[in-house]
């Protein structure tokens, strides 16, 4: 995103007997490609749904699901779920300075090996992530692999992670849906001091996300392999990677 990129430090010019050409000021840092955006860094919350923590787009066909702990109540996240694919949304308190992504992903990693699973860390849209083919049972007692993508980007005082299921997981062109709606995110941190790590929690919609248009590109056929039906729910993501 950019959002701890620095600026090159302007270095002076010797003294010469000429005058010296006039300079081109430095242009401003540019904004960010694309999201998912700081409060800060937009206008309006637009057309997304104020989930207090994170403004949440809308997209045709979606469905959203809040994620709640069961032993304090309070909404951990967000599961959406479009067209066979499914992202879990969740926000989470971060240092000032540094990002927590690299470490959180290293971690991620080292769990989902420790349970029989091969992951690859991978460049992504968002930068890096992990791919992970997890063994899993189905409730028939079928063998199958579920394939989980774990994406995150570090943002300012936050980290923002979305763990995608489902076709997306496996479909570069499914893919996209669920890429798009995580990328217009907006993360409102607020300026409560906060372990790093902690959830910032969410809120209940007082209104569903207003969907986008519907686009006209076809859905590509996932490709062959022993993959999940369906996506899954947030109880089945695999033990270890629920919060960072």
């Amino acid at each position: 995103m950019g959002l701890f990129g620095r600026r090159s430090d302007r270095t002076a010019e010797p003294e010469t007997g000429t005058t010296p050409a006039p300079t081109t000021p430095p242009a401003e840092e540019a904004a960010p490609a694309h999201g998912p955006w700081d409060a800060t860094q937009v206008a309006g919350r637009g057309n997304r749904v104020d989930l207090g923590a994170i403004w949440l787009p809308g997209v045709h066909g979606m469905q959203v699901r809040m994620e709640i702990d069961k032993k304090t109540q309070a909404v951990t996240g967000a599961s959406v779920m479009v067209d066979g694919s499914a992202i879990q949304i969740q926000a989470f308190a971060a240092p000032k300075t540094t990002g927590i992504w690299d470490e959180i992903r290293a971690e991620i990693m080292a769990s989902l090996q420790t349970q029989g699973a091969k992951v690859d860390d991978l460049p992504g849209p968002f930068g890096r992530e992990l791919l992970a083919q997890v063994p899993a049972t189905t409730k028939e007692g079928e063998k199958v692999v579920r394939v989980l993508r774990f994406i995150g980007v570090d943002g300012p005082r936050w980290f923002l992670r979305g763990v995608i299921t489902g076709k997306s997981a496996t479909d570069m062109q499914a893919a996209r849906v669920v890429e798009g709606i995580f990328s217009q995110v907006v993360v409102v941190r607020d300026d409560a001091p906060r372990a790093p790590r902690e959830v910032l929690a969410l809120t209940l919609p007082k209104a569903p996300p207003k969907a986008a248009e519907p686009t006209s590109e076809p859905a590509a056929q996932s490709p062959e392999g022993p993959v999940a039906p369906e996506p899954p729910p947030a109880d089945d993501i695999p033990e270890g990677t629920e919060n960072p």
